[in-house]
């Protein structure tokens, strides 16, 4: 019963109005391309979410920062993990940081994410188009091309390891340039949270993608462009904020 209600809520709050929005953009976008519909509704879904990638890109950043200090209540107190966890948390309350709401963009995205799994793996299938608003004139049959080169319903590994490189930048684009922080990092470059930020993500994001319809590679690689540019402005922002 609960099961069946989370279901019908998932479908109602976010598989129909994303399924919706992306018929409605082919059809009405030029050359009804559904590669340009997926970058178009990309952009609209990330500018909703603007303020949140903002809030995460700050607490980002401030959480880079902080990591050499960080690391010196990790030396300070090797033998004492309940004095290092004390002692971090009161720097992240003096900082006024919450170390998890970095993850919180990524959290909301995981669940549009899957319902775009949901609509770009079976959502065109003639009987599918059942979940089409009234509003909205059922296109037939839509072709998952790109630019005319690109099957979108299939794998693509170009597009995989494209997502992979741009994970990468974007992870390398919020830690500080700052040269005595560097110095003070590459001490603790060993640091698992470091490393699965910077490493594990891109790799991580390739391997899955390898395997995913490749519209949900060319999803990712819209959001990722985005992404970059928005931390691009915010961090420009931030550094003239905290001159």
């Amino acid at each position: 019963m609960i099961g069946s209600f989370f279901i019908t809520a998932f479908n109602i709050i976010l598989y129909k109005p994303l399924f919706n929005a992306l018929v409605l953009l082919y059809q009405y976008l030029p050359g009804n391309d559904f590669g340009i519909a997926v970058i178009a509704l990309t952009i609209i879904i990330k500018l909703l979410f603007w303020p949140l990638g903002t809030l995460g890109i700050k607490s980002q950043k401030a959480l880079s920062e902080l990591q050499p200090k960080i690391k010196e209540i990790q030396e300070k107190h090797k033998e004492d993990k309940g004095k290092q966890a004390q002692e971090t948390f009161a720097l992240y309350k003096k900082a006024r940081i919450n170390p998890f709401s970095g993850c919180l963009p990524l959290l909301i995205q995981l669940p549009i994410l899957i319902a775009l799994y949901q609509v770009f793996w079976h959502g065109f299938e003639p009987g599918k188009m059942v979940n089409l608003y009234s509003f909205i004139t059922n296109p037939g049959v839509i072709s998952p091309s790109f630019l005319g080169i690109l099957d979108l319903s299939k794998p693509n590994i170009y597009l995989a390891f494209l997502a992979g490189i741009l994970q990468f930048f974007q992870s390398r684009q919020v830690m500080s340039k700052d040269k005595t922080i560097k110095k003070e990092k590459a001490a603790q470059f060993g640091d698992m949270l470091q490393k699965q930020m910077l490493y594990f993500f891109p790799v991580f994001t390739v391997l899955i993608l390898l395997k995913l319809p490749s519209a949900i590679g060319l999803y990712w690689v819209a959001v990722t462009i985005f992404s970059i540019i928005q931390q691009h402005f915010v961090l420009k922002k931030y550094k003239l904020l905290n001159a």
